[in-house]
């Protein structure tokens, strides 16, 4: 397998593999938006009593993939603007959770149009373990009936602040090989391609002597530089392409949450999340569920007030809000980072010995690798790009960002288009290293937006001559 650019970018905070169970809160506050779901369609009302496992919530635009109750409690729809909450919380792990046995109707069509594989892939939906999927190429949710042409399976998680693959894997690999194995029983023939570093690590050697044995997965080291993980680079680096069909790509919570819910029959409401950075007094993993209160996350590991909180890992992350009160149901990290407080006194001339630059400018080169205390200041202001190249260097999907910016830059978005701006993975390697401090990343995730909108304004256009040819036609035919 040959790869491109990657970068691996040192800082300080990283979470020990330690996980910390959290306290059972009062509240639970369930965000009704995430990056990638949005659960429109509320299925509880004011007041209503949940189970665990209940679903609460669907996303209508992702194959109803659902939102479930992770504790049971009394439903308050009207308590915060955005969220679900759920009050007087508390655990009834003896319950049963066979919620999905609801639509049995749904089920003998699937089991008619697909059997026993139907059934399973419908409970990973009910039970909450379909979120955990994603198409490679799309970076979208997968149709759950749908046939993958392989399954890519990655232990390997290397944005700084995300919940890192060893850390989940910690005395669960008998669970992990279980859920390869429910993997393997939702497919006819499709390979399934394990993605494990190339490190000599007793886990590893683990990871080997479980899944020797199964024809059917094919374990792939590749080189421990974060861009290389990603489901797009990976699925290109094996040879795959998406006219061949979808790839399903998932990480290591992902086969156990397969493994919770086929082989267990329990809905996936628990998450393993890092809370990390040069802001957190202690970082470390926590094992909490979904709507868990951020306000108790501060209070337990923000090191001081000055401290900005981001929703995801450094590179790729979004800041929290006042209006983030709770977890994000696929949240896998809390990044927390100093803010500047005062402006550093002729800052451009001091050597950086305490700095880390792609560039090598720093005095830091000398002195061999080291963690970064980083903070929310940029350390210059914006300028036009140099064409350094730099981007170009680091990007895993060997596109070459400076280009795009420049034709972005001049609004022209057909040659963006065909300079590939859809193989952008959105790692933020480019904008991490730019000296010009250009946001190139979300530049990109503008421009695609912007092209998929005119490419369909441009279809519907199509379509609307289309039937006005075919309406003169038939006019010409009836005067004749």
């Amino acid at each position: 397998m040959k790869f491109h650019g990657g970068y691996n970018v040192s800082l300080e905070g990283r979470p020990v593999r330690k996980v910390k169970v959290t306290p059972l809160p009062e509240k639970l506050y369930l965000p009704l938006g995430s990056q990638r779901f949005n659960f429109t369609d509320v299925c509880v009302s004011e007041g209503d009593h949940v189970r665990i496992g209940e679903i609460i919530a669907k996303d209508t635009d992702n194959y109803d993939v659902p939102l479930l109750a992770p504790l049971s409690g009394t439903v308050k729809l009207n308590e915060v603007e955005g969220h679900i909450v759920i009050a007087n919380t508390g655990t009834d792990e003896d319950e049963d959770h066979g919620h999905y046995e609801d639509g049995d109707s749904d089920r003998q069509h699937i089991a008619e149009e697909l059997g026993a594989a139907g059934i399973k892939r419908y409970r990973l939906l009910s039970l909450g373990a379909w979120q955990f999927f994603t198409e490679a190429f799309s970076g979208t949710l997968p149709d759950p009936l749908g046939k993958p042409q392989a399954i890519i399976v990655s232990t390997l998680a290397l944005e700084p602040f995300l919940a890192r693959g060893d850390v989940q894997l910690r005395n669960r690999m008998l669970q992990f090989t279980r859920g390869l194995e429910q993997l393997q029983s939702l497919l006819e023939y499709q390979p399934i391609y394990l993605i494990v570093p190339k490190t000599k690590s007793d886990l590893i050697g683990l990871i080997q002597n479980h899944i020797r044995g199964h024809a059917w997965a094919k374990i792939i080291t590749i080189p421990m530089k974060y861009g290389y993980e990603h489901p797009k680079v990976l699925a290109r680096a094996l040879g795959l392409k998406s006219a061949d069909g979808p790839v399903w790509t998932l990480r290591t919570e992902g086969v156990l949450a397969v493994d919770r819910a086929l082989t267990h029959s329990k809905p996936c409401t628990v998450r393993i999340v890092a809370v990390g950075g040069p802001g957190a007094k202690s970082p470390i993993h926590i094992k909490a569920f979904a709507g868990y209160p951020i306000e108790t996350i501060k209070q337990m590991f923000m090191a001081d007030e000055n401290v900005k909180l981001i929703k995801g890992g450094f590179l790729t992350g979004d800041a929290l809000t006042d209006k983030d009160v709770g977890l994000e149901a696929d949240c896998m990290g809390i990044t927390m980072l100093p803010e500047l407080q005062s402006r550093e006194f002729l800052g451009f001339m001091r050597p950086g010995f305490d700095r880390q630059s792609y560039s090598e400018c720093f005095m830091s080169t000398l002195c061999g690798s080291f963690a970064e205390r980083l903070t929310d200041a940029i350390h210059g202001e914006g300028r036009p790009c140099i064409s350094c190249n730099y981007c170009e260097e680091v990007c895993p999907a060997q596109i070459m960002p400076h280009l795009i910016h420049k034709y972005l830059y001049r609004d022209l978005l057909e040659e963006v288009d065909q300079a590939r701006v859809d193989l952008c993975v959105q790692c933020g390697l480019c904008s991490f290293v730019c000296p010009s401090k250009i946001e190139l990343r979300q530049q990109f995730s503008d421009a695609l937006v912007q092209i998929a909108e005119e490419k369909e304004q441009i279809r519907l256009e199509e379509v609307r001559q289309q039937k006005l040819r075919a309406e003169e036609e038939q006019r010409k035919q009836e005067n004749s």
